[in-house]
């Protein structure tokens, strides 16, 4: 996730301040991963800096001081383009899965063994994602079965390549 830009969406929706960006930040992108207060107010900082946003006089509260940021048109063009770029597909085949099995299998070790235990980690996640989907909200919901999707593809990846271990055996062994 790329954090300027999803700060100066956060603030196209609305002018806030670093506090409720980073409540918002955290509410709909960063599960299991806050963002830390001194990257928002860093990042906001570099924004500012470079045009994107501008942060309004100094406000008075229930505590310090805070500034409301607002997103400039120089701001809502990369907002605006970031959206229309489609995300690269994964652009590596060498994943560390492959490179642990084949590594296995270089060196003489049980790859079966390996991909039993990778199996067994990939079902206790799909577990817990599965209980998410069916107790959350609907941000939780659609994040559980991205990681689901995701995790499917590895299991079938894992079934398909238990079943050639053989044949991956004699190309990859001296």
């Amino acid at each position: 996730m790329t954090v300027p830009v999803t700060l100066l969406g956060l603030l196209e929706r609305q002018p806030s301040h670093g506090y409720d960006l980073k409540q918002a930040y955290d509410t709909y992108f960063g599960r299991g991963k806050p963002l830390p207060f001194g990257q928002v107010y860093a990042t906001l900082a570099r924004l500012s800096r470079d045009g994107k946003v501008t942060a309004g006089e100094p406000e008075p509260g229930a505590g310090p001081e805070r500034k409301r940021y607002v997103i400039t048109e120089h701001g809502v063009t990369e907002v605006q383009a970031w959206l229309a770029e489609p995300v690269a597909p994964e652009p590596h085949l060498q994943t560390v899965l492959f490179a642990k099995v084949v590594l296995a299998l270089m060196t003489g070790r049980p790859a079966e063994v390996y991909l039993d235990t990778q199996r067994a980690a990939h079902l206790q996640r799909m577990r817990e994602l599965t209980e998410l989907r069916r107790s959350g909200n609907v941000v939780d919901s659609l994040l559980a079965d991205h990681g689901l999707f995701h995790l499917e593809a590895d299991l079938r990846w894992i079934d398909v390549t238990a079943a050639r271990l053989a044949t991956l055996a004699k190309v990859v062994q001296p």
